[in-house]
């Protein structure tokens, strides 16, 4: 079983290609169950093999789309305020249920649901008074 990480349905398509710790994977079907996914590859049969990637990561090719804001993209960017005011460089991104959070170098958590724009390597949030003030 396999759990999708993305909003993105067509990296279980079949024929898709997936990097594992082991080398490429061909997925050969894909079927949603509870949450999660059943996969088939084409280089892996039987259940001890499967059984094999247990906890792996699984990876893919990064999609070229212009209207999606990629996570890796967003790591050294600088996030200013609508009013200009620069607050740092995003350091990380953390997963959170209500909203991923950029990490930036101070240390200051800043929810990606206050992101305005991107413009090259800025990024514009429009926060909540008092979100910058040191405690």
């Amino acid at each position: 079983m396999v759990t999708l990480w993305t909003n993105r349905a067509e990296r279980l398509e079949a024929g898709a290609m997936l990097f594992a710790d082991l080398g490429v994977l061909t997925l050969v079907a894909a079927r949603p169950f509870q949450q999660r996914w059943i996969v088939q590859f084409a280089e892996i049969s039987g259940r001890s093999a499967a059984e094999s990637l247990r906890g792996q990561a699984l990876r893919a090719e990064p999609i070229a789309d212009p209207d999606e804001l990629w996570i890796h993209e967003l790591i050294g960017m600088r996030v200013c305020e609508v009013d200009g005011t620069t607050r740092g460089r995003v350091q990380s991104v953390q997963a959170n249920p209500a909203s991923d959070l950029l990490v930036l170098e101070s240390g200051t958590l800043v929810p990606l649901t206050f992101l305005v724009e991107q413009s090259g390597d800025r990024l514009v949030v429009d926060v909540p008074s008092g979100l910058f003030d040191e405690a």
